[in-house]
């Protein structure tokens, strides 16, 4: 005999057996007993939940040679239904019988009894596929059938279904099985299969069937086929192209490291591996959930990824606003799949973006200290020439010219200062200064601020502001900022940032902390602090009225000066910087003495 998928060996006979709809099935079981049958049903919901299944379950209760509400099983009606032969339950697939005459032929067959039970139903599966003309053709019947004929209309799209079509029917919305429904399921059939299995490979497959019972039972069939009779972990990885949670850990370390060429070598293995880079963007986001999670409950029984170690490992290595800003990324990315072509490209630069996050003093250095190519290995003439050159005595002028050079060299003109900048603000500093006769003295070195003293107890805040007047600059003034940002300045406060971690231990300040760490410092002058947010909603937060004060009022304990804290948009800033460098290279940035800062609003602070 030919195998028969799992699926359909284990296709529910019975209502009880039904996994997860259980008010859905006591509706029409009540429906039945009390004979309030209606004429029309439509069932809809996500796929292989049940409803071509409830569809003939209710077929054969309605045929059942035992009575009504019945599924005995074993009657000639129960039998025919189960093996899809019975004359008068007829199943139709609209997607490839969708025209107005197909409709026509059900149409003229309604108006004849029963062969063989008491109803005659007609299932028509995919409904949302037929035509205009095919569902208003179906309208009149449809409102009222003959006694003995019972429609059921099956789809997944019920948005799709003219209005009409819906006010005749009864609609039961069926939803994605829960996870302990379908373990229970599973693990019936697994039993009964005799199958050795790991419950955690038990666990990912429901979480891959995503509430499909179908689904679920069509991947055990694959993992059965492959591991030959066992469900293994690394078997379904393997087979569906996942990452371990290892793994994921180590991918989340390296991009919270900043360290882009083991996050790329890495990438690159998993790509060329064949691993779903959708899944592994939807597996991040869990993980990172759960951190969440576990950070706010320490309740490792609502933990379903990772085990309790992994997520104090996550806690070690992120802090809360790292998280929130990954999974703000991640979602973005998990939107615009679907709209690109390219999900590899796509994915490798959001992972790309969240690893250079509070890294771009690496930009910066890099930038500063370019790597330096090896020198050419000097010929072997040069090489002698410079030999005789050194065995040659050395001629030591006179005197008196050694003394004139000194006095022609102070008579040169010093060179002309720029006072416009070149280059975007991350690779700007303050405009030259002249050089003093006198040594120059080294400053005093600053002691670092300890993160565990005191540094913002003495700080009174209000709770943060949702909405409200926001403080705001426009792009010419962002332009200006950049002119005027101080790069080692905003260096030290980049270091100094960390710091603000401190608040997250303080009740009053703890939500003032999660906003400013999920912001960047930009760029930095002697009156505005620009702040880089990915989120906008956070930026506009940043910016209102009541809570610069308290936001001003942190910053000063970094920086040391009272200074304005403007919030920007990532995406504003990029738009900004990217004209900042064209009229760098045009040399029409504005000039630093004709620079007047206005932030809009700064005034009412």
């Amino acid at each position: 005999m030919a195998y028969k998928a799992l699926y359909r060996t284990y296709r529910p006979q019975t209502f009880n057996e039904i996994a997860g709809q259980q008010t859905i099935v006591k509706t029409i079981d009540n429906a039945l007993s009390s004979g309030k049958l209606a004429h029309a049903y439509l069932f809809s919901g996500p796929r292989g939940t049940g409803k071509t299944t409830m569809a003939k379950l209710l077929a054969k209760a309605l045929n059942c040679e035992e009575g009504v509400g019945k599924q005995c099983n074993k009657c000639d009606n129960c039998l025919a239904i189960n093996d899809g032969s019975h004359p008068d339950v007829y199943e139709i697939d609209a997607a490839s019988n969708s025209g107005v005459d197909n409709i026509r032929d059900l149409i003229e067959n309604v108006k004849y009894s029963p062969i063989k039970g008491r109803y005659k139903v007609y299932i028509i599966d995919e409904v949302h596929m037929m035509s205009t003309s095919a569902f208003n053709a179906l309208l009149k019947t449809l409102e009222e059938p003959p006694s003995n004929v019972v429609f059921i209309l099956a789809t997944t799209e019920p948005h799709k279904v003219l209005s009409t079509i819906l006010s005749r029917v009864q609609r039961f919305d069926f939803s994605k099985v829960s996870d302990h429904d379908l373990k229970g399921r599973l693990l019936e059939i697994l039993k009964s299969e005799q199958v050795d299995y790991e419950e955690r490979a038990v666990d990912l497959l429901i979480s891959l069937a995503d509430g499909g019972v179908r689904d679920a039972l069509s991947m055990l069939d694959q993992v059965l086929a492959f591991s030959i009779n066992k469900l293994r972990m690394k078997d379904v990885e393997q087979l569906f192209g996942l990452l371990g949670v290892k793994e994921k850990l180590e991918l989340i370390k390296a991009i919270n490291e900043g360290d882009v060429a083991s996050l790329l070598t890495t990438f690159d293995k998993f790509a060329e591996g064949g691993i779903d880079l959708k899944r592994l963007n939807a597996d991040l986001l869990d993980i990172l959930k759960e951190g969440l999670i576990f950070k706010a409950t320490m309740n490792e029984d609502l933990l379903k990824v990772l085990s309790a170690q992994e997520a104090r490992e996550l806690l070690d290595i992120l802090s809360i606003s790292k998280i929130e800003t990954m999974i703000e990324i991640l979602m973005d990315t998990q939107n615009r799949f679907k709209n690109v072509a390219n999900v590899r490209s796509l994915f490798e630069i959001s992972l790309l973006k969240i690893a250079l996050i509070g890294h771009e003093s690496l930009i910066e250095e890099t930038k500063d200290n370019p790597v330096k190519k090896p020198l050419p290995k000097p010929s072997k003439a040069a090489v002698e020439r410079d030999t005789q050159l050194l065995s040659e005595p050395l001629q030591r002028p006179p005197l008196s010219e050694e003394k004139q050079a000194p006095q022609e060299t102070s008579q040169k003109e010093p060179l002309p200062i720029s006072d416009t900048p070149q280059l975007p603000p991350q690779f700007t500093t303050s405009p030259p200064k002249k050089e003093e006769a006198t040594p120059k003295q080294e400053p005093p070195k600053q002691e670092p601020l300890s993160i565990s003293g005191p540094l913002f107890t003495d700080i009174k805040a209000t709770p943060l502001a949702g909405e409200g007047e926001e403080i705001y600059a426009d792009e010419e003034m962002l332009i200006n900022l950049m002119c005027l940002g101080d790069r080692d300045e905003r260096k030290k406060l980049l270091s100094d940032w960390p710091q603000l971690n401190e608040l997250l231990l303080n009740d009053e300040l703890s939500s003032y902390g999660a906003l400013l760490l999920t912001g960047t410092p930009y760029v930095l002058t002697d009156d505005v602090l620009v702040l880089n947010y990915m989120s906008e909603a956070k930026s506009h937060v940043n910016n209102i009225y009541e809570n610069q004060r308290v936001i001003q009022t942190i910053v000063e304990k970094l920086v040391g000066r009272k200074v304005i804290v403007l919030g920007v948009y990532d995406k504003d800033r990029s738009i900004a910087q990217k004209k900042f460098m064209d009229l760098s290279q045009i040399g029409r940035l504005p000039r630093l003495k004709d620079i007047v800062i206005q932030i809009e609003g700064a005034d009412k602070l």
